[in-house]
């Protein structure tokens, strides 16, 4: 603790939420006590910004004499970042090479600053507007659907709508949006760990029982909880959420996209008897902020949350469930580039807490440090209640092609009419969203493509638009072609889910049928309408990407067919075959998970290759054996360690001088390869011309530092960013 004494003025180093400032160090005033980790209040110029106290011996090694030091102005009465997690906040700024300031932000998002009560927000109830624009057209059109209360603040009506505050403050100011006051200090219900006791299998008994005796423990215990799709592992793990609850804990279960938590929500409530505390960006501000203050005063006991919900300040954190462990999406590709499950279990350690990392297709990282005792590898081998996996069958595309125009071969819509006869479900997985990757005119060759990205426009037939899925341009369908003008010469390339759909709608009219993707499941309450419609039989036939493969318990859905299983494979990074086969294999555990028998068909153009034999054969074992033994060989993680340095501008010129330049000045050392500068496979992305180095080096190496000096040995023009990706997933 640092008590002020004006004859003796005492310094403090804060950290400023202020881009590209570092620490600065202050003078705590009379009167004013502080500790590291308080929100404060202080002089930057002639304004004032807030940071938090970081650390209280700054006066060690003084720059700036603590007489000439500006005072402190303010504490803020926020509850203050505690040890372990502004040890966790050092730890992935540190090795994560990122501005610690960013890290910060994420414990101490913008809502925690906001009053807990006095909120205004915005209802759609006036008239429509006397002047109406195409902007304020899209905005009413889309806050419409979004029910009658009130819809959130001016900042979440302009991100809902895709438009400019400015656009949401003439709504208000015509009348059609009107104010409320709202309250920012709601409580989130209680869950009782003793609602609906489950009853579990004798496998189950005995993993709960380990995990139940970890909680109690309050030690830092990390375990790998893997059981087959269906094996019951939600309701082993709510066991020790139950346990945390009775001890007066709080539990974070992170799963990998909030829209897809409704079936698991509903399984949460029927064990607890209420939903838990949600965390996502699809929140009100009202909602966020009274989230937040239950995280941080301990009200809320469970939250189940996205990346964002880790670095929450939890009073009484108890225990981490990381659900679906292996999905890529828990590595963040902007800002701080973490892998959630990665700096999950750094939190662990750092708060003396269990670590639970539930999937039926664990990521090989994870797979070798179970198999070293760093993590307890728990089993669950065979599905609850004696349902069975689903058979499996490989069908080779170039003995079975499809009809000329169609991309199901006769194999697999034999499967479906069967199962529609017998009045079951049917799911078709392609990992590919719209209608078609690309568009092509055949008079002239030409291919669309997004002016601010290497990569082509997408049709999406549904909303009648080519969109780019790296940035989110879109235009309308062309009439005729951009580049020679020939009309009706413009073809759809390659399926996508619509296409599917528009194929199996034409060959079973009848069938109802339901295209899953993400732009079709954008919120959680959407997600518990299909779940809804499927449970009630009103859905024959879904098609879907990945979003359909998780967590969705549907016990007449009897096939899953595969449409494309090769695509995958085309991705050319090292973990390409590792994530065709999660992919597959959790679409394929959809398939039975009832009393009735399911089956599995993966069309393929590659039947002998070595991932789609151990699909076929079921076999993981000698597929992950394969996989581990050449990353070994290799010296590829987990073996080895990666990083990414990404150097981008808006001047094509600049962003390769900046990559040469930094090239030039690579570090040499033994057990450390610097591969490029090289133009990245997407040399274009959202207007800015990148290219890449790739850094490889022995496991034993300090890579941080070494990426942190590399750096700071390079001056670089303001136009030019770099950004710094450690353990990298992408290698676009």
């Amino acid at each position: 603790m640092f008590p002020a004494n004006p004859a003796h003025p005492q310094r403090v180093r804060v950290i400023p939420f202020q881009h590209g400032l570092g620490p600065l160090d202050y003078a705590v005033p009379a009167g004013m006590t502080l500790n590291a980790g308080d929100a404060v209040e202080v002089p930057l110029g002639p304004r004032r910004i807030i940071g938090v106290v970081w650390d209280l011996d700054s006066a060690a090694a003084p720059e700036v004499p603590a007489s000439k030091l500006r005072a402190v102005a303010a504490r803020l009465d926020l509850p203050p970042l505690a040890a372990p997690l502004r040890r966790l906040i050092d730890w992935t700024a540190d090795y994560y090479v990122a501005p610690l300031v960013q890290v910060v932000r994420m414990a101490w998002p913008s809502v925690a600053f906001l009053p807990a009560r006095a909120l205004t927000e915005y209802r759609l109830s006036g008239p429509p507007p006397a002047r109406m624009t195409p902007e304020r057209a899209k905005a009413l059109e889309l806050l419409a659907g979004r029910g009658t209360g009130t819809l959130g603040s001016a900042r979440d009506l302009a991100r809902i709508a895709g438009v400019s505050e400015a656009v949401i403050r003439g709504l208000v100011a015509a009348g059609t949006l009107v104010a409320e006051t709202v309250s920012g200090d709601a409580s989130p219900p209680l869950p009782d760990p003793d609602h609906a006791a489950p009853v579990l299998s004798p496998d189950q008994q005995a993993v709960a029982a380990t995990l139940v005796d970890a909680v109690d423990a309050a030690q830092f215990a990390p375990f790998l909880l893997e059981g087959v799709t269906g094996s019951g592992k939600t309701e082993v793990y709510f066991e020790a959420i139950a346990a945390a609850i009775r001890r007066g804990g709080q539990v974070l279960v992170m799963v990998p996209e909030i829209a897809l938590t409704a079936p698991w929500l509903d399984r949460f409530a029927a064990r607890f008897g209420c939903q838990p505390l949600a965390w996502h960006s699809d929140l009100k501000t009202s909602e966020r902020r009274a989230a937040w203050a239950a995280i941080a005063d301990g009200r809320a006991r469970v939250v189940v949350g996205a990346r964002s919900a880790l670095f929450l300040p939890y009073a009484r954190l108890a225990c981490i469930i990381v659900d679906e462990a292996h999905e890529a999406s828990f590595k963040q590709d902007e800002g701080v580039h973490y892998h959630a499950r990665d700096v999950a279990v750094m939190r662990g350690r750092m708060e003396g807490l269990p670590v639970v990392l539930a999937t039926a297709t664990p990521a090989i990282e994870t797979q070798v440090l179970a198999s070293r005792g760093t993590y307890r590898h728990l089993h669950l081998p065979s599905r609850f209640g004696g349902a069975q996996l689903p058979q499996v069958r490989l069908v080779d595309m170039t003995r079975h092609p499809p009809a000329r125009g169609a991309w199901l071969s006769p194999v697999l819509g034999a499967a479906i009419s069967e199962t529609l006869a017998l009045g079951e479900q049917s799911l078709l997985f392609l990992n590919r969203r719209g209608y078609a990757p690309l568009t092509l005119c055949r008079a002239c060759g030409h291919r669309i493509q997004c002016p601010d990205c290497t990569a082509w426009m997408v049709e999406h037939r549904l909303s009648r638009r080519l969109a780019c899925h790296h940035c989110g341009h879109q235009l309308p369908v062309p009439a005729s072609c951009p580049e020679c003008g020939a009309t009706d010469h413009l073809v759809a390339c390659g399926p996508g889910v619509e296409r599917i759909a528009e194929e199996v709608q034409r060959t079973w009219p009848d069938a109802r049928i339901a295209v899953v993707t993400s732009d079709t499941i954008t919120s959680p309450a959407r997600a518990a309408a299909l779940v809804t419609a499927v449970e009630q039989r009103s859905i024959d036939i879904i098609i879907g990407t990945q979003m359909v493969t998780k967590g969705y318990h549907f016990p007449d859905l009897t096939l899953v067919g595969v449409v494309d299983a090769d695509l995958g494979l085309q991705g050319g990074d090292l973990r390409a075959g590792e994530r065709s086969w999660q992919q597959i294999v959790q679409a394929s555990g959809r398939a039975g998970r009832g009393h009735k028998p399911g089956r599995v068909l993966i069309q393929t153009h590659q039947p002998g290759a070595a991932l789609m034999q151990a699909l076929g054969k079921g076999d993981a074992a000698a597929f992950f054996a394969a996989e581990i033994a050449a990353r070994r060989d290799l010296g590829q993680p987990p073996f080895g360690r990666l990083a990414a340095l990404i150097v981008s501008s808006t001047d094509a010129d600049a962003a390769r001088l900046g990559a040469q330049a930094l090239g030039a000045a690579a570090p040499v050392r033994d057990g450390l390869l610097v591969l490029g500068p090289a133009p990245a496979s997407m040399a274009m992305l959202r207007g800015r011309h990148r290219h890449r180095l790739l850094i490889q080096a022995r496991r034993e190496l300090p890579l941080p530092a070494i990426l942190r000096d590399w750096l700071a040995r390079v001056p670089l023009p303001a136009s030019v960013r770099v950004v710094v990706d450690v353990d990298p997933y992408s290698f676009v």
